[in-house]
């Protein structure tokens, strides 16, 4: 079989095939591709030194749909080296993106995100805008969908406080666009793999149920959203900024459908810090882009997250950098620069990624841009660093939160290069089973490392 003969309509039905609820469908499809790919009738890039280590799957809320097996092919089509998934409130999707990795040569990492309440900020506004106390934050390098039996309660409860909000917000929202109502069990969790529900979904059956059974949509949503007529019809023309028009006045802070979160509303830090450290995965702290209050502290908030655990730091450059005005984006990205240097200074790997939970974000970040080029060392570092970790904490047992690693690393830096010296080294194609016989937890990470190149 040549090039030639693969009709292009056969790729995208495989590719589409990918986004499938049926796990055993996508499993398949991904193989197909795979074997083409292999037997040279399917041409893939090298793989160049370019990361998107924050992508969302449709577990949580991806903007076009992807499945973890997605993502990890999305990245070997765009010649990336790593990729990684996290998901907001759930782990579902680690076993099946770190397995497609593996299977296409694709370095992979894999966590969770939550928004959690940390009582020391509780009069500033940090990564929720208008939440004081409240952060967006991270657990990163999951190598199991699995967690310990000690933590699974308190991972179940981040779920069912989740969807209790979800149900709270549907409420509120049905009442105010009577007689437009959804059901959220029969319309809105149907539209997820595994019954994790976001605003997104919500928003997304709203902004199409209307069109389908409202007799005169644009005169419900123009007295609704008590906005003229004219503007509806031109806001409707781009669905993005429909559905984001409708998150904002239906869910979002000032919305029909909002309440005010207090400390008891999101899991406590320290309580998603023991899910995370059980499980031998990384607290991480997430920027947003240095303007709010509480970022504007940041160095005293990092010296707090990592005296609780924390050991990287996540940002989504884009934010801090892409924009159109040139007074904000020079503040913004004086910003960027800013978080970069102490990060460095605190040995806090970065990590960065694109989201990708909204259509319309880039599927990788501007790497060769102007703003971004400089940092691209410390951001490949980074990934380096949390595939050397994801690697041997799947295969060997011996990730960064490991007696082995605390055994042998006094401080943050050398534990760092260490980890990061094995993500420049273990290749995802290396056979665990045969290779992993010769690294046990009696060996000094030198001698690991002399393992993985003599084995290379």
């Amino acid at each position: 079989m040549n090039q030639k003969t693969i009709n292009p309509e056969e790729i995208a039905l495989l590719e589409n095939q990918l986004d499938n609820f049926n796990p055993l469908a996508r499993k398949e499809s991904l193989l197909k591709l795979h074997h083409l790919a292999e037997s040279g009738s399917l041409d893939l890039p090298e793989q160049t030194e370019i990361a998107n280590l924050h992508c969302h799957t449709f577990y949580s809320y991806n903007g076009y749909g992807y499945s973890p097996s997605h993502i990890a092919w999305l990245g070997r089509k765009l010649g990336a080296k790593f990729m990684g998934i996290i998901d907001f409130d759930v782990l579902d999707g680690v076993d099946e993106f770190l397995d497609a990795c593996e299977m296409i040569g694709m370095r992979g990492t894999a966590g969770i995100e939550t928004r959690v309440f940390i009582p020391e900020f509780s009069q500033f506004e940090i990564n929720s805008p208008g939440e004081p106390g409240v952060a967006y934050h991270m657990g990163t390098g999951f190598s199991s969908t699995q967690v310990p039996k000690s933590a699974a309660p308190a991972l179940k409860d981040i779920r069912q406080r989740a969807e209790q909000r979800n149900l709270g917000i549907i409420e509120k929202v049905n009442d105010f666009l009577t007689p437009l109502r959804l059901d959220y069990e029969t319309e809105i969790i149907p539209l997820t793999p595994a019954g994790n529900v976001t605003e997104r979904h919500m928003v997304e059956k709203i902004a199409q149920k209307s069109f389908q059974v409202l007799e005169n949509p644009m005169q419900f949503w123009s007295e609704k959203l008590n906005l003229p007529l004219e503007e509806i019809n031109r806001i409707v023309e781009n669905s993005i900024a429909f559905n984001n028009l409708l998150r904002s006045r239906l869910m979002k802070r000032g919305g029909i459908g909002y309440v005010q979160p207090d400390r008891t509303t999101f899991p406590d830090l320290d309580e998603f810090h023991n899910i995370i450290l059980s499980a031998d995965a990384m607290p991480c702290s997430a920027w947003l882009d240095g303007t709010s209050a509480g970022e504007q502290k940041m160095e005293s908030l990092l010296d707090l997250l990592i005296s609780k655990g924390v050991a990287a730091l996540n940002i989504i450059p884009e934010r801090n950098w892409n924009i159109a005005d040139p007074e904000v984006k020079a503040r913004k990205v004086k910003e960027l620069y800013k978080i970069v240097k102490l990060s460095q200074a605190l040995d806090l790997p970065l990590l960065v990624g694109t989201e990708m939970n909204a259509f319309g974000q880039k599927m990788m970040d501007g790497f060769d841009s102007p703003e971004l080029a400089p940092l691209n060392d410390v951001f490949m570092d980074g990934a380096d660093f949390l595939y050397g970790h994801t690697w041997l904490a799947r295969h060997l047992k011996m990730g960064y939160q490991s007696d082995w690693s605390n055994n042998h690393f006094n401080d943050r830096k050398s534990k760092n290069e260490f980890f990061q010296t094995i993500g420049k080294i273990a290749d995802p194609r290396i056979n665990p089973t045969v290779f992993a016989s010769g690294i046990t937890p009696k060996l000094t990470p030198d001698q690991v490392i002399a393992e993985f190149h003599s084995y290379i």
